[in-house]
């Protein structure tokens, strides 16, 4: 009895090993990396809280839901990935360019690179911020790329981090009524001691299009 005992111990033993073998799947390893442009120049974007998404598609599957792969601030995006043909998309109304979503189909084997072109309403060049004890003083050129694009807002962003947009930061303010072209404000900053009291500090500045969720932005500038 002790034997059979033991043999139907064995027995399961071997069926639970062979269940999780079939359980274990290799992790994908080509890797997908790529840049959000525009006439081939990165867009700086806001690159936290997962708040900008591309899309990745691939056809011949039961499961058809999205892959999500996340921007960085910096335009930059990367994806694990396994060897297959895919379709790139940016995520419907997401993100502060034209939601025209066009699909941008990648052969991935081993490792791709590329570039995702993309229309922002705006961007923002020639900026030059700095920061005494009491102001924050930004000049920069508004550039209109789309016609029909308006302004909801410009902001003034400083962060203790290298992360600078309009959720992570230790000063905002926010300016309306702003037309395209070259532009100059100051924002008064005495008596914020996050700012003061802040070892390392970085600014940036930042335009929202109407009807866009998300702004576009300047470079970061450390300022300390």
């Amino acid at each position: 009895m002790k034997i059979l005992s033991n043999i139907f111990s064995l027995l399961v033993l071997v069926v639970l090993f062979s269940g999780c073998g079939k359980d274990n799947y290799d992790a994908p390893d080509s890797r997908l990396t790529g840049t959000i442009t525009y006439n081939g120049e990165a867009l700086n974007l806001r690159g936290t809280g997962e708040a900008i998404q591309l899309q990745l598609f691939q056809d011949g599957y039961d499961k058809h839901d999205p892959i999500s792969v996340y921007v960085g601030q910096d335009g930059v995006f990367s994806a694990m990935l396994f060897d297959g043909e895919y379709k790139l998309v940016t995520r419907d109304g997401n993100g502060p360019w034209v939601n025209n979503r066009d699909t941008m189909v990648v052969n991935l084997k081993g490792s791709a690179d590329i570039k995702l072109e993309v229309t922002p309403y705006y961007l923002i060049k020639n900026e030059q911020i700095s920061v005494t004890e009491s102001a924050m003083t930004a000049s920069f050129t508004i550039e209109q790329i789309v016609p029909s694009a308006t302004i909801n807002k410009v902001m003034l962003i400083l962060s203790k981090t290298q992360f600078v947009d309009d959720v992570n930061n230790v000063f905002r303010q926010d300016i309306s009524d702003v037309k395209p072209g070259a532009v100059s404000f100051t924002a008064d900053i005495s008596g914020n001691t996050d700012v003061s009291n802040a070892k390392a500090l970085y600014a940036r500045v930042g335009v929202l299009a109407n009807g866009a969720d998300q702004a576009i932005y300047s470079s970061i500038v450390r300022i300390r």
